[in-house]
């Protein structure tokens, strides 16, 4: 075990799949609901694209999120949370993942970030290309997603990808809602830019990307279709 400074505060252990790491299916069935609301939408999909809550987003799962989008087709989006850091840390999971070998120092400073509500358990490590492991797929020529544990061992021993965004759990959209919540003005949404997601500090990223629209968050009215 690492040492603690006497400040540190004592986390809960939750465990974490035995595979840890799997991208999730996106085949879901639309509810009449959504297709009911989907009439009059036309689709957009915004697979590598962030999504930029707008000020009056309630749900407390993304209120004031920038989301990455790793897949958006007919049957749904599924997403990443980027700038939720949580009080949990990659040596907290390798302690999990290999309890036989005592994590390295700096892994205490690798944050873990709420990927979304969803499955909560399974992790994503969002790196830019060059490196591969046992499951990395390459989701546009300057961002990868890999999704087995060999990765975070890799960035543990030091020879694995040289920026990454680990998270835990992921956001999903049934087929039409993320179109009918754009509709809605829920959320603006911009191009990727590896730069927001790997050089910016994670408190300033939502900013970043709203700035790269030319948008001020702050100056937004609460009142959704405003601004």
């Amino acid at each position: 075990m690492p040492a603690k400074s006497p400040s540190s505060k004592p986390r809960s252990k939750r465990p974490l799949h035995r595979h840890f790491l799997c991208i999730p299916s996106l085949s879901v069935r639309p509810s009449n609901a959504t297709l009911a609301i989907m009439k009059n939408v036309i689709p957009s999909y915004l697979k590598h694209h962030f999504l930029i809550a707008m000020p009056h987003m309630v749900d407390p799962n993304f209120a004031h999120t920038l989301t990455y989008i790793v897949e958006h087709t007919a049957n749904g989006a599924m997403g990443l949370v980027v700038n939720r850091p949580q009080d949990l840390n990659l040596a907290d999971i390798l302690e999990q993942l290999r309890p036989d070998i005592e994590p390295p120092v700096l892994c205490q400073h690798v944050p873990i970030f709420i990927g979304g509500p969803v499955q909560t358990d399974r992790g994503f490590v969002l790196h830019p290309p060059g490196k591969t492991f046992q499951a990395t797929v390459d989701l546009e020529s300057d961002l990868s997603l890999s999704t087995s544990q060999d990765v975070l061992f890799a960035i543990a021993d030091g020879v694995g990808p040289s920026k990454s965004v680990i998270t835990l759990g992921y956001a999903g959209w049934e087929a039409g809602q993320l179109e009918a919540e754009l509709a809605q003005n829920a959320w603006l949404t911009c191009p990727f830019d590896a730069d927001i997601l790997f050089n910016t500090s994670s408190e300033l990223r939502l900013e970043a990307a709203a700035k790269h629209l030319g948008v001020n968050l702050s100056l937004l009215t609460s009142q959704a279709g405003h601004s």
